[in-house]
């Protein structure tokens, strides 16, 4: 089973992304800042990581930063969330190495699609 790590200030987009990716079958770890969520991430090595961008302590942008100029993490995809539609911060995202940038509201049906896409 394919092990999703979700991290998000906002406990309501956690509870429901968790809700319906577990109920397409990924098993789902969770974050509340970017420090917690870091760690998670080196320690269980998710297939996946749903990735805010304004979050206390690290904010989204430098953990995808860290994350991807690390050769024992950088093959994690990175779906990065965000409240900012801006191109600049679309640009930003991007060199971070985030795979993909998600403006908040989201369809969570869109982001399963997504999920798939990347873990088939």
């Amino acid at each position: 089973m394919k092990k999703i790590l979700i991290v998000d200030d906002e406990q309501d987009i956690v509870e429901s992304l968790k809700f319906v990716l577990e109920a397409a079958d990924y098993t789902c770890f969770t974050a509340y800042n970017g420090e917690d969520g870091l760690r998670l991430a080196k320690e269980i090595m998710p297939d996946l990581i749903i990735l805010d961008v304004m979050m206390p302590k690290i904010n989204g942008y430098k953990i995808s930063r860290l994350l991807k100029y690390d050769n024992k993490y950088k093959n994690i995809p990175i779906l990065m969330l965000t409240a900012r539609s801006q191109e600049q911060d679309k640009i930003i995202g991007e060199e971070t190495g985030a795979d993909e940038y998600i403006t908040k509201p989201f369809e969570l049906d869109d982001i399963v699609n997504k999920v798939h896409e990347y873990l088939k």
